[in-house]
């Protein structure tokens, strides 16, 4: 096994227990009762995958969302660069963010060290959104964003274009906590929450893959958590 790999089994290890707090939503958290665990586990979602995927717990609420913010909470100040394989390459503000059409979202998020968040709120703008403004090019078929610190982490291009992919800056009603990646992060609910890039910078439409911080250390770069995909 090589170096990064086992940095990256012993931080999942160590997010499993509480103690990482930069690759999702971590922290302290309650779990719901086996009870309700069980109900959740018989339930299925509307394209008829289950409620919880393989190897996940619901969790009641987050006590302390976690995390440490390298990046510049100040909405004045951020801005958002969408280039790469696309006809139009631009940049936003906060508040040209906010002009556009604005959705609320409920959602499940799935965190790779086990813990799932069910029917978290969240408000903001649509990827697919930023897509049709910047038009990607015919080779334009993978997203890599850009975040704080240089951390990145990346997608096929067609899960930008799902209805619940969005760039959030609220959540439940709020702006988005500086832990938690403010003033803007990526929301991409049906892949592991490390596909969710906190702090964003810039999104870059590519032709070829490019696997991030995460997944070049070792984690799933597909992160499908029905197909249990948390390592590669």
């Amino acid at each position: 096994m090589n170096n990064d790999r086992e940095v990256s089994r012993r931080a999942f290890l160590a997010a499993a227990g509480g103690t990482l707090v930069n690759i999702g939503l971590p922290g302290s958290f309650i779990k719901l009762a086996n009870a309700e665990q069980s109900a959740l586990k018989s339930s299925v979602r509307p394209d008829g995958r289950p409620r919880l995927p393989p190897g996940q717990s619901a969790v009641k609420r987050l006590i302390t969302m976690g995390g440490t913010a390298p990046g510049n909470a100040d909405t004045t100040g951020w801005r958002l660069r969408v280039h790469g394989e696309v006809d139009n390459s631009f940049v936003l503000s906060y508040r040209e963010l906010l002009a556009l059409e604005q959705v609320d979202i409920v959602c499940d998020v799935h965190c790779v060290t086990g813990w799932s968040l069910l029917d978290s709120h969240w408000r903001g703008v649509r990827l697919e959104t930023i897509m049709d403004k910047a038009r990607p090019g015919r080779n334009g078929r993978y997203v890599i964003f850009e975040a704080a610190a240089g951390f990145t982490s990346n997608i096929p291009i067609s899960d930008m274009r799902k209805d619940d992919a969005i760039l959030a800056h609220s959540l439940y009603g709020e702006k988005l906590p500086g832990e938690n990646g403010a003033p803007v992060r990526a929301l991409v609910p049906d892949r592991y929450f490390y596909k969710s890039a906190k702090w964003l910078e810039a999104i870059k439409v590519t032709s070829r893959d490019a696997p991030g911080f995460w997944e070049s250390a070792g984690y799933s770069n597909s992160a499908d958590p029905w197909k249990n995909e948390r390592f590669d």
